[in-house]
């Protein structure tokens, strides 16, 4: 298994409100994930950094002995936890939080959480590419209901607004996936400030034919500065 990551404050914003890591583990599986934070200009960066890093030092402790889910929701219920606690108790980041995408991927099977609008592809170069979770947004409730087309939601002016977000509620309850993996597939986990001004297929061409995988996630971010980069930009790329 092969891991990269990258994150870019892109053209507009000020400050990066974007926060990842991924580590090999000594098994050889990998642990990544992904938080766009919301809440202002300072609060937004705290609730992602807090969320990853609390995530990963819980789904790192030693003595876990859980299903491997389990053990990914209880990171994710800590993080969640730690960030609704500082928002509640400091006055500079009432209302803050963050999204959250996260997999523990294997050389069979990837375990996915979602908490947003963050994304999973689950990207082949024989079956193409297929967003893994379901974005918890506005607009993805509306394209549910028949009220928009997939096209209207990329350029919908409301399209930023999410439905859920880790630390809004004290109780998290994250959406899970289990995802079959074969030889040379590959996850992205990444913000929507990628999957907002890069499509699908323009993914699935550069994760399969644009190049070594080791430059994608840079090969991505260009082409999103290269659209002015609206958004901060994150992306994770995991090989099998």
């Amino acid at each position: 298994m092969n891991v990269w990551g990258i994150t870019d404050r892109g053209k507009i914003r000020e400050q990066n409100q974007d926060a990842f890591a991924h580590q090999v583990l000594p098994d050889g599986r990998v642990i990544a994930l992904v938080c766009d934070g919301m809440g202002g200009a300072r609060a937004g960066n705290i609730a992602s950094s807090m969320a990853v890093d609390v995530f990963m030092e819980a789904f790192l402790e030693d003595g876990e002995d859980s299903p491997d889910l389990e053990h990914m929701e209880r990171a994710a219920a800590r993080a969640n936890r730690q960030v609704f606690r500082r928002a509640v108790e400091d006055e500079n980041c009432v209302g803050m939080g963050t999204t959250l995408v996260a997999a523990l991927a294997g050389e069979e099977e990837a375990l996915i959480l979602n908490e947003g609008d963050s994304r999973a592809y689950h990207i082949s170069e024989e079956s193409g590419i297929s967003q893994v979770t379901r974005d918890h947004s506005l607009v993805e409730d509306l394209v549910e209901r028949g009220e928009l087309t997939r096209d209207q939601a990329r350029v919908h002016p409301h399209k930023n607004l999410i439905t859920r977000a880790l630390g809004a509620e004290p109780d998290l309850k994250a959406d899970s996936f289990r995802r079959e993996l074969a030889e040379g597939d590959f996850l992205l986990l990444c913000s929507d400030g990628l999957s907002n001004v890069v499509s699908e297929q323009e993914i699935l061409y550069e994760v399969v034919h644009g190049g070594e995988a080791c430059t994608c996630c840079r090969r991505l971010l260009d082409i999103a500065l290269h659209r002015g980069a609206p958004d901060n930009v994150t992306a994770v790329l995991i090989q099998c």
